[in-house]
C-alpha cells in the first residue's frame, strides 16, 4: 500500500512514517513542502494521502481540493492535532475522505488508513451529528450564551483571515459587495467586535478559526 504523508513538521512525518511502516504492506512517502505535492501525485499512484490541516501557505482542505482536481478519485485524510469541528462542513465540502487525530494510537491510525483504502469514510462519531448542519455552535465563555456561527459566516471568516479585500471576498463567495457589507455588520454584532482585526482575533479565541494565521 502506497501512502503519501504531507506535514511541514519534519519530526512529525518521520515519526509517523516509522509507525505506519511497521506494517509490512505499507510504504510511506513524506513531503514537507506543500508546493511539491501536485508533482508527486502526478508521478506516483497513492492508495491513501494524509494531509496536516494547518500548514504554511495553504491548509489541508484547500490542498485537498487542488489535488482532487488532478486526481478526482484520490483518497485523502486530514491528519491533525487540532479540533476540526468548527470547520467540519467546509472540510467535508473539500472532498476529503475522513479525519485522523494525531493523538490516535498506532492501531487507530493503521485501521483508519486501511478503512480509507477500502473507500470507507473515516469520521469521528461526535462529528456525525454536525453532518449537513448549516450552523456551528461555539460554547461561550463563563456566564455568556453560546455563539451560533452559520455555515456562510464560517466561510466569510476564513476569507477575512486570508486578508482579502471586500471586492475579493464578494467574488470568491459569489455575493454582491452590498450583501457582503450586511453580512460583515451582522457578524461584527454577533461577536461583539467593531473591526476585521477584532473579529479574526475573537474567532480564534472561540476556536472558530485556528490560532495560526493559516486559514
Amino acid at each position: 500500500m502506497e501512502i503519501l504523508l504531507v506535514d511541514d513538521h519534519r519530526s512529525v512525518v518521520e515519526g509517523t512514517k516509522m509507525l505506519i511502516e511497521s506494517e509490512p504492506d505499507m510504504n510511506v512517502m513524506i513531503e514537507t513542502d506543500v508546493y511539491g505535492v501536485t508533482d508527486l501525485i502526478r508521478l506516483h499512484k497513492f492508495d491513501v494521502i494524509l494531509f496536516d490541516l494547518y500548514m504554511p501557505n495553504i491548509n489541508g482542505a484547500d490542498l485537498a481540493r487542488k489535488v482532487l482536481q488532478y486526481v478526482p478519485d484520490a483518497v485523502i485524510l486530514i491528519y491533525s492535532g487540532f479540533e476540526i469541528a468548527p470547520h467540519f462542513n467546509l472540510l467535508m465540502e473539500s472532498g476529503v475522505s475522513g479525519f485522523v487525530a494525531k493523538t490516535s494510537t498506532r492501531e487507530q491510525l493503521i485501521q483508519a488508513i486501511r478503512c480509507a483504502a477500502r473507500k470507507e469514510a473515516i469520521v469521528p462519531m461526535h462529528l456525525l451529528k454536525q453532518l449537513r448542519r448549516q450552523e456551528i455552535v461555539v460554547q461561550g465563555e463563563a456566564g455568556r450564551e453560546d455563539t451560533t456561527i452559520t455555515h456562510e459566516e464560517d466561510k466569510l471568516l476564513r476569507e477575512l483571515a486570508k486578508g482579502k479585500s471586500n471586492k475579493e471576498i464578494s467574488k470568491t463567495l459569489m455575493i454582491s459587495q452590498r450583501s457582503l457589507e450586511y453580512s460583515l455588520t451582522e457578524l461584527f454584532q454577533k461577536l461583539q467586535v467593531s473591526s476585521r482585526v477584532e473579529v479574526i482575533k475573537k474567532a480564534k479565541k472561540l476556536g472558530i478559526l485556528p490560532a495560526e494565521d493559516l486559514f
